[in-house]
């Protein structure tokens, strides 16, 4: 008599990656160290915790920052592994911060930055980033990674995530080879034909992060509740350019499955 093989949980995590586009690590890092970039990010907004009398604008943009705490987030033990275990072992490289934060506060008006949309890749020489790119391949792009340093819960302007909408990006942006397709290209025909994906919320505890497949159609949305939330959104990049000589990630299953490719 033959038994069943039980997947693991690193195998589980794989799997529900390639189908859902994304999974969640809670506890990636820790609360008191949550806090602390905080802190920072209080500094760079110019605001204050205590004087909602001045969070007047619905979101507050902060760049990259690498000063410590930042860097340590970014690279816990939890985090490497599930980098390899996603991306490749070996075949990303360790951020040295973390950016952009699209700090939201509660408002009553409209962001004006919520709509859906894939996170592009690599960029031409043009400023405008509408023409930035993203290709089949993922070039210049491993995973999207949504880090939590503030508690999120619905109300609080959580990420919108169409699950499972990387299969259909991957099949539209096949033809386009190489080159891939731009933003505005993307926005025009992509979005669309991921409408009847069911909606994931990324909330959780500050501490928590969600890895994103590279194609991951997803939202930004109004913030309802009473506290500002706190999120950084980074690439994980890669050491270099895909190698189809090499076992193939769960970011690049998906895409193989997506398309029944076998590059």
């Amino acid at each position: 008599m033959t038994h069943a093989t039980q997947a693991g949980p690193a195998e589980d995590r794989a799997r529900r990656f390639i189908e859902d586009s994304y999974i969640k690590i809670e506890h990636a890092f820790g609360a008191d160290l949550a806090a602390r970039c905080r802190e920072e990010l209080w500094m760079a907004t110019g605001l204050s915790p205590d004087e909602p009398e001045d969070w007047t604008r619905p979101v507050v943009r902060v760049g990259f920052m690498s000063s410590p705490p930042f860097v340590e987030a970014a690279n816990t033990a939890v985090l490497h592994e599930a980098y390899d275990l996603l991306a490749g072992e070996g075949r990303w490289i360790a951020p040295n911060g973390l950016g952009t934060f699209p700090i939201r506060f509660p408002s009553p008006q409209p962001p004006g930055d919520d709509g859906w949309h894939v996170d592009m890749s690599f960029a031409t020489d043009s400023p405008d980033f509408m023409q930035w790119r993203a290709n089949v391949t993922s070039s210049g792009r491993a995973l999207l990674m949504l880090f939590l340093f503030s508690d999120v819960g619905p109300d609080d302007a959580p990420t919108r995530i169409r699950k499972g909408s990387h299969a259909t990006i991957a099949r539209t942006l096949l033809p386009f080879g190489e080159a891939g397709m731009t933003l505005g290209q993307l926005s025009r025909d992509g979005y669309a034909s991921t409408a009847d994906c069911e909606v994931a919320l990324a909330t959780g505890a500050a501490g928590t992060v969600y890895l994103c497949h590279p194609f991951i159609v997803h939202a930004a949305q109004p913030h309802r509740g009473a506290e500002p939330r706190f999120m950084a959104q980074p690439p994980l990049l890669p050491k270099g350019a895909f190698d189809p000589a090499l076992p193939p990630s769960p970011v690049q299953v998906a895409i193989r499955k997506a398309c029944a490719l076998t590059f």
